[in-house]
C-alpha cells in the first residue's frame, strides 16, 4: 500500500493587536493567479466553474488548461483556455460496468490523458505563472506539473465517492488503482509517495457529512464545502409551456446515461410513469430517444436543470454527483437509478439520508418508477430529509467557502 505524506496548512491567522496604538487599516486583498485543470466533462466543469467565477469576482485571475476545443464547449463563454492535448475516450467504455469499467477508465482514459496533457500543462504554468494549480481528481498531469514547478496545488473532488472507499470490498482493485497512479508519478519524476488524487495542500470536496456520513476523522486540509453550482444561461426553453398547477418533475440522466439503450429505455419508462401521476414532466433526451412523447411532456435535448430544480417537487436521475448536489441544494427529493462509476455510491448516500428512492436501472419498469415517484411526491419524510441535507449544504458555504480556502494557499 502506498503511503502519502500529509501537510496541513495552518488555519490560524495573526492575532489582532490588544490595546495601545490603533490597528492599521486592512490591507488591499492580494490578487492571485489560479490555473484550473479539468476534463472536458460538464459534471466536472460545473463545480470548478462556480469556484473560478467566485475567485474572478474577488479580483483574482483564472485561466484553464486542457483539450482546448472540447473544454471551451463546456466552459462559460469568454473563459481563457491554454491548450493541453487530450485523448478521446473509447466509445466502448459506455457499455462497461463494475471493475471492467473502472479498469477501462484508468487504463484507456485517465492515464493516457495524463501523459498527453503533461507537456501542455507545464507550458501553461510557464506562460500563465499561476500562484496555485487547481486540479480535478481525474487530471493526473496537473499535480505532477505543479510539484515539478514547486507550486502549491489543490484537488477538486467533483464526487464524494472517493471519500467512502467504494473499493474497500475489492482490495486488489483498490491497490491496483493506487499502483497505477504511483507508476504514473514515478515515470514523471515524482519520487515522494503521494496519491495524485488527493493534494497534501488542499482537497475541496463538493459534498458534506450530511450525505457522506461521519467526516470528523479527515484531516483539516480536506474541506467539505458542499455543492458549487455554476448556472449556464439557457433562454431557449419554453417556460410558458409548463403547467404550474402540477408538480414539476425533471428527468435527467446526463450524456453518459443516455448513450446506451438501457438508459433510453429507462427514460421512456420514466416519462410514462411521471405522466401517469399527472405531473408536469420535463425530460432531457437526445434526438429521438423517447419515441412518441405523451401530451403535456416537455422534451428537449438540453434543459436548464438548475433553474428547473428551483421549482421542482421531485427529480428522476441516474445519480450523477453534480446533478444530485443541485437537487439537494434546493431540497428536492429523488428517484435514483444509477448506471455506473460513482453513481451507485451516490444513490446509496441518497437512500441512506432518506432523501429518495433507489431503483435498478436495468430491470425497472414504468410501474416501479410510478410507485417510487408516488412515494417521493406524497410522503413528506422524503422532502424533510432532502431539506436537512439542503441546510447542511448551505452551512458548508459552496463556492465561497472553496474560494476562501484557495486564497489561503499562497
Amino acid at each position: 500500500m502506498r503511503a502519502r505524506r500529509v501537510r496541513v496548512p495552518s488555519l490560524l491567522g495573526d492575532m489582532p493587536g490588544m490595546g495601545g496604538a490603533p490597528e492599521p487599516p486592512p490591507e488591499e486583498p492580494v490578487r492571485r493567479r489560479f490555473l484550473f485543470a479539468v476534463p472536458p466533462v460538464a459534471g466536472n466543469v460545473g463545480p470548478a466553474a462556480a469556484v473560478a467565477a467566485e475567485l474572478t469576482a474577488r479580483g483574482h485571475r483564472v485561466t484553464w488548461t486542457g483539450p482546448k476545443a472540447r473544454l471551451e464547449a463546456v466552459l462559460p463563454p469568454g473563459a481563457r483556455v491554454l491548450h493541453a492535448d487530450g485523448v478521446e475516450p473509447p466509445a466502448a467504455t459506455h457499455a462497461l460496468r463494475g471493475p471492467a469499467a473502472l479498469r477501462s477508465l484508468w487504463e484507456d482514459v485517465l492515464v493516457p490523458l495524463g501523459h498527453a496533457m503533461l507537456p501542455g500543462v507545464q507550458a501553461a504554468i510557464d506562460r500563465f505563472r499561476p500562484d496555485v494549480v487547481v486540479s480535478d481528481q481525474q487530471i493526473l498531469a496537473a499535480p505532477v506539473a505543479a510539484r515539478l514547478r514547486g507550486l502549491p496545488w489543490a484537488t477538486l473532488a467533483p464526487t464524494s465517492a472517493e471519500f467512502t472507499r467504494p473499493l474497500a470490498a475489492f482490495p486488489a482493485v483498490e491497490g491496483w488503482v493506487r499502483d497505477l497512479i504511483g507508476d504514473f508519478q514515478d515515470e514523471h519524476g515524482i519520487e515522494d509517495l503521494i496519491d495524485l488524487r488527493f493534494s497534501d495542500h488542499l482537497v475541496l470536496v463538493f459534498s458534506t457529512g450530511a450525505l457522506i456520513g461521519d467526516v470528523s476523522f479527515f484531516p483539516d486540509h480536506i474541506a467539505f464545502v458542499g455543492p458549487a453550482s455554476h448556472r449556464a444561461l439557457d433562454t431557449d426553453f419554453p417556460w410558458d409551456a409548463l403547467d404550474d398547477d402540477r408538480p414539476l418533475v425533471p428527468i435527467w440522466l446526463g450524456s453518459h446515461g443516455t448513450a446506451g439503450e438501457p438508459g433510453r429505455r429507462f427514460l421512456r419508462a420514466a416519462v410514462q410513469a411521471a405522466a401517469g401521476l399527472d405531473a408536469q414532466v420535463v425530460v432531457a433526451a437526445p434526438g429521438k430517444a423517447l419515441g412518441a412523447v405523451p401530451d403535456g411532456v416537455v422534451a428537449r435535448p438540453r434543459v436548464p436543470l438548475a433553474a428547473l430544480l428551483e421549482r421542482s417537487a421531485a427529480f428522476v436521475t441516474n445519480g450523477g454527483h453534480t446533478a444530485v448536489g443541485e437537487a439537494l441544494t434546493h431540497g428536492v427529493p429523488m428517484v435514483v437509478a444509477p448506471v455506473r462509476d460513482d453513481q451507485p455510491v451516490v444513490a446509496g448516500q441518497i437512500e441512506a439520508a432518506g432523501a429518495g428512492v433507489r431503483l435498478r436501472l436495468g430491470r425497472v419498469t414504468a410501474d416501479d418508477i410510478r410507485d417510487a415517484l408516488f412515494d417521493v411526491l406524497s410522503d413528506d419524510a422524503y422532502r424533510t430529509a432532502a431539506g436537512t441535507v439542503r441546510d447542511a449544504f448551505a452551512e458548508a458555504g459552496g463556492a465561497g467557502a472553496a474560494a476562501d480556502r484557495l486564497e489561503k494557499l499562497t
